[in-house]
């Protein structure tokens, strides 16, 4: 298993390695349920066998040959609110990584990494406990497809079928974690504007024109992404309609 050397304040000071585990979350959940995780721990896995996505969806990754990791982060003041601005935050943070990986790859809302004409490159799961209206603990698990050439399922690809090159996966996690640690700085200090901003820029068919589902298929293109995560597209009639998680479906 690779080492983590990042040069970071938090992100990866304590790291768990674990040949295979059902989820990472899971795991870092159980230290978190233990009072044994620290503000940015971080837990990989070679092989994940039982990987979530968003909903329930399952995450597939051929063991030793991608990332798969969850980043455990306590809060010392962070409304309930602020949730879609912390996956902003981290999205940011590993999209820049990759987006030096190939220009072609964009955020797909909320928190999926696409290459424009290859497929999903990786996702992110955040799962958080909220005491009040506070959060106390997020912990929010990546996936990203790095060496993996064959999937069972279309609509997947990966950094190695991109560029046809094989990537340390060391390497690339310890340029990971300064980058997320960087924009939840941009978090902690308020600067939502401009994580928001960033997002947007980078936003898998931001203001193009594309076919999506919501029970019937119909032109339309994403104008916005709202405050509480709502993704916001505006279709050929002007009508201007919101969305949440698995209620519409890009076509």
């Amino acid at each position: 298993m690779y080492k983590i050397l990042a040069n970071t304040q938090f992100l990866g000071k304590d790291v768990v390695y674990l040949t295979e585990c059902h989820s990472t979350n899971e795991v870092a959940w159980e230290f978190i349920r233990s009072n044994r995780a620290t503000h940015g721990m971080v837990v990989c896995a070679e092989n994940q066998t039982k990987g979530r996505g968003q909903r329930a969806s399952r995450w597939f990754s051929e063991p030793g040959k991608n990332l798969t990791f969850s980043v455990v982060l306590r809060h010392k003041t962070m409304s309930a609110s602020s949730l879609f601005p912390l996956s902003q935050a981290v999205s940011m943070g590993v999209f820049e990584v990759l987006r030096e990986v190939s220009e072609q790859i964009f955020v797909k809302w909320p928190n999926d990494f696409v290459h424009q004409g290859m497929g999903k490159v990786g996702g992110m799961l955040i799962e958080n406990s909220i005491v009040g209206q506070q959060v106390d603990y997020s912990v929010v698990g990546i996936g990203i497809n790095v060496n993996q050439r064959d999937f069972p399922f279309p609509g997947a690809t990966s950094l190695q079928l991109i560029t046809g090159s094989q990537f340390d996966l060391g390497s690339l996690l310890e340029r990971l974690l300064p980058s997320i640690e960087r924009c939840c700085f941009l978090l902690i200090n308020s600067e939502t504007t401009v994580i928001r901003e960033n997002y947007l820029r980078h936003l898998f068919r931001f203001r193009e024109m594309a076919w999506f589902d919501d029970g019937v298929p119909f032109m339309g293109r994403i104008v916005d992404v709202e405050a509480d995560g709502q993704l916001v597209i505006e279709k050929q009639n002007g009508e201007r309609c919101r969305y949440s998680v698995k209620t519409i479906k890009f076509l």
